[in-house]
């Protein structure tokens, strides 16, 4: 299995030739937060130990290596078999963890923990920042229901899936997305699109065909020529056949707080105010901010593009640093890319800042380990999380962290402290790091 970088091979083809195989332990963290984000949301760290414990070097794979690099079969050899046996402690999914804080860490023979790094990374990393890109929808909506609507303009299938899973964690009601819905349990949802109207060729006859086809719960889309005139026949179409209760319409384009208002004085004089109003159209978290501050009367945001390809903030400033070999802590000089040694572990406390210590310091009173052995010795401790267990957990973060670190606009981003051990422990091995690099003197 070959989902890597090639320099993971190459080190780890190294790595054996030299005989390293000693335990090492790699963190992987964000060293910071987006522009504009507060904190963010952990996901897909059950798929990232899924794909660690599937992955495996073959026969196979050596030669093709051998025969790609031109060094014959013999250098890529030693990692045939290569598997990974070790342990990983991960936070749970759903989690809210700030920059710096360890999302997964995995202790293993060397080769074994160096080669998983970038299937592990893009595991993590871009379902992370499609979660913490969907919470933000949900805290501008202000308990109104939030819906995906970004299939068609993610990029691929299996982005589209992830796209739709972060949405269920983050809270969002329901997917566009068909086999999205199907494969996470979640409520299917959809109106219909402009072609269809303009197809049908008139508002009311295309409506009407659409309710007796789909009379639980139709959403009729108004705007296609003129907003009034297709709430007003949405309105005669949901009167006749006594949908008043279950209907609602859906308004894409324009200024969608005032097609709103004019859709909600239009049904409230024919006698529907039970209507939903539905809104679309290029709508992200600070869109969705402005109409619920602005007292829009929209009762579902569908948002689509910019959610689930996560526009402003696409990736994570995200990595997989070698934290300790051998029992020997490690740590890095250059600047801007620091961070502390060893393994560790982060403890949530209760009205306090994140404390991050070493794995084996003992927490503050009142405080919940967040990183939880979830690999020993190669096999799983526990299945994957559920997206009802994920929201419980990420439910519950949200009420710790600070109100101003989830605001939607100019948040503060909440971060975390060292321990004092920690502290002094990184500063040890920087010490004794620029002690050994330092030129002779004299």
């Amino acid at each position: 299995m070959l989902v890597t970088d090639l320099y993971e091979l190459t080190m780890a083809a190294v790595y054996r030739r030299r005989g390293m195989a000693a335990a090492a332990t790699f963190g992987l963290f964000a060293r910071k937060l987006p522009a504009g984000r507060g904190f963010l949301v952990a996901a897909g760290l059950d798929e990232a130990v899924d794909r660690l414990l599937a992955w495996q070097v073959t026969d196979a794979d050596t030669r093709w290596l051998g025969e790609q690099l031109g060094t014959g079969e013999a250098t890529f050899a030693p990692l045939a078999g290569l598997r990974f046996t070790g342990d990983a402690w991960a936070v749970p999914e759903g989690a809210v963890v700030l920059a710096d804080e360890p999302l997964l860490e995995v202790t293993a023979p060397l080769p074994e923990a160096q080669v998983p790094e970038s299937m592990l990374l893009n595991a993590v990393t871009y379902q992370t920042a499609l979660a913490s890109k969907a919470v933000r929808c949900v805290l501008a909506a202000r308990g109104r229901p939030v819906v995906d609507f970004s299939l068609r303009r993610d990029h691929g299938i299996e982005a589209a899936a992830a796209a739709a899973r972060a949405g269920a964690l983050a809270g969002f009601a329901a997917t566009s997305n068909v086999a999205a819905a199907h494969e996470l349990g979640v409520p299917a949802t959809g109106t219909m699109a402009h072609s269809y109207v303009q197809a049908v060729g008139d508002e009311r006859a295309a409506f009407a065909a659409f309710a007796a086809a789909f009379p639980a719960s139709p959403t009729f889309l108004v705007d296609t020529f003129d907003t009034a005139g297709g709430v007003r026949a949405a309105a005669a179409v949901i009167r006749e056949r006594g949908l008043g209760d279950r209907a609602a319409v859906r308004l894409d384009s324009g200024d969608l707080a005032a097609e709103a208002r004019l859709a909600r004085r239009l049904l409230d004089d024919a006698g529907l105010p039970a209507v939903r109003i539905v809104v679309s159209g290029g709508l992200d978290e600070l869109a969705v901010d402005d109409l619920a501050a602005a007292g829009a009367p929209v009762d579902v945001f569908a948002v689509g593009t910019r959610v689930g390809t996560s526009a402003d903030a696409p990736s994570l400033d995200s990595a997989y640093k070698l934290v300790e070999y051998d029992a020997r802590p490690i740590t890095k000089l250059s600047a801007g890319k620091g961070y502390p040694p060893g393994p560790k572990q982060v403890w949530r406390r209760p009205g306090a800042a994140d404390l991050v210590t070493t794995r084996d310091d003992e927490g503050p009173p009142g405080a919940r380990a967040l990183l939880e052995p979830v690999v020993r010795d190669g096999r799983r401790l526990r299945p994957a999380a559920t997206l009802a267990q994920a929201r419980a957990r990420l439910e519950q973060d949200l009420a710790w962290l600070p109100d101003d670190a989830k605001r939607v606009r100019d948040p503060a981003p909440a971060a975390c402290v060292t321990s004092d051990r920690l502290r002094r422990l990184h500063e040890e091995v920087r010490a004794g790091l620029r002690a050994a690099s330092a030129p002779p003197s004299g």
